[in-house]
C-alpha cells in the first residue's frame, strides 16, 4: 500500500454526507413576525395584575372583587393582585383607590387642580325674583316690607338672598322711621351687566310700553318712580362695618323667621 495516497477512503466503509447549507437567521426572524405569542402561563402574577389593569382602565364604572375574579382564571388570588396593583400604582399620576367597597382608578388628589374647569354658568331668575329687582331697582332704597306692599305678596325666603348672592342687590342703610328697617338697593355690578351709568338712566313709563313691558291702559296717575343714588330722608350706607354686620345678621333672621 502506497503510504502517500492523495484520497482517504471513509473509516467502516461509511461515506461522510456532504455538511447541508445553514438557514440563514434572517429568514427564521421574518417567518415569525405575524406570530403572536401568548403567555405561557395564563395564571401568572404579573399577568394576572395586567389582566385587572385592563379591566379597570376600561371599565365605565367601578369594579367589585367579584367582577374582578369572574374576569380571572379560576382560584387567583384576587386580593394580592390588588394590593399588588395598588401599590404598583403609588405616587403615579393616576392611583387605584377603593370607592364603596369597588376599586377604581383616578387622578391623585394633588394632580386634581389639573382637571378643574371653570364655566359660568347662567341662571334664570324666577317671576318673583325679577319683579323684586325691579322693585328694589325704582323704588331704592326700599324695606322688605315695601316690596311686599309693592307687590302684593310677600317676599319668598331666598328671593332677595339670590339677588345679593349674584350681586345685583346690597344692603343700603336704615330707615329712620320706627324700628330703623333695614333698606336694599343695586349695586355697580347691577349697572355693569344692564349696560347703566347710573340708576337714574334705567328706562322710563314711555320706553317701558314701547318695549312691551307696560300695559297700555295704565290706571289714572300711574308714574314709573326715579330711584335714587344717594336715597331718602334718613337713608344712606352704612357709617361703620359693624353695623353693617348686624344688618346682615337681621337680614338673615328674617330668612329663618319666614322658614320657620
Amino acid at each position: 500500500m502506497n503510504d502517500e495516497t492523495s484520497l482517504t477512503e471513509p473509516e467502516n466503509g461509511i461515506e461522510m454526507a456532504a455538511d447541508e447549507p445553514e438557514q440563514d437567521e434572517g429568514d427564521e426572524a421574518e417567518g415569525s413576525e405575524n406570530v403572536v405569542r401568548f403567555p405561557v402561563n395564563a395564571t401568572e402574577h404579573a399577568q394576572l395584575m395586567r389582566i385587572t389593569e385592563a379591566l379597570l382602565f376600561a371599565a365605565a364604572e367601578p369594579l367589585d372583587i367579584d367582577s374582578i375574579a369572574g374576569r380571572l382564571p379560576e382560584g387567583a388570588d384576587v386580593g394580592a393582585v390588588i394590593e399588588d396593583l395598588q401599590t404598583a400604582y403609588q405616587g403615579r399620576g393616576v392611583t387605584l383607590v377603593r370607592v364603596a367597597n369597588k376599586w377604581m382608578f383616578r387622578t391623585a388628589d394633588d394632580l386634581s387642580f389639573l382637571m378643574e374647569r371653570e364655566a359660568v354658568e347662567q341662571r334664570r331668575l324666577s317671576r318673583a325674583g325679577m319683579e323684586t329687582l325691579a322693585i328694589v331697582a325704582y323704588h331704592q332704597p326700599v324695606t322688605r316690607a315695601e316690596i311686599e306692599e309693592i307687590r302684593g305678596v310677600s317676599v319668598s325666603k331666598g328671593t332677595l338672598d339670590v339677588l345679593m348672592e349674584t350681586g345685583w342687590v346690597r344692603l343700603r342703610g336704615r330707615r329712620r322711621t320706627p324700628g330703623r328697617p333695614v333698606t336694599y338697593g343695586t349695586t355697580e355690578a347691577f349697572l355693569v351687566h344692564f349696560g347703566l351709568e347710573s340708576v337714574g338712566d334705567l328706562p322710563g313709563a314711555d320706553e317701558l310700553k314701547a318695549a312691551g313691558l307696560l300695559d297700555g291702559r295704565l290706571p289714572p296717575g300711574f308714574d314709573i318712580p326715579n330711584p335714587s343714588e344717594t336715597g331718602g330722608d334718613g337713608d344712606g350706607d352704612f357709617s361703620d362695618e359693624e353695623e353693617y354686620g348686624a344688618a346682615i345678621d337681621e337680614h338673615l333672621a328674617q330668612d329663618a323667621v319666614e322658614e320657620d
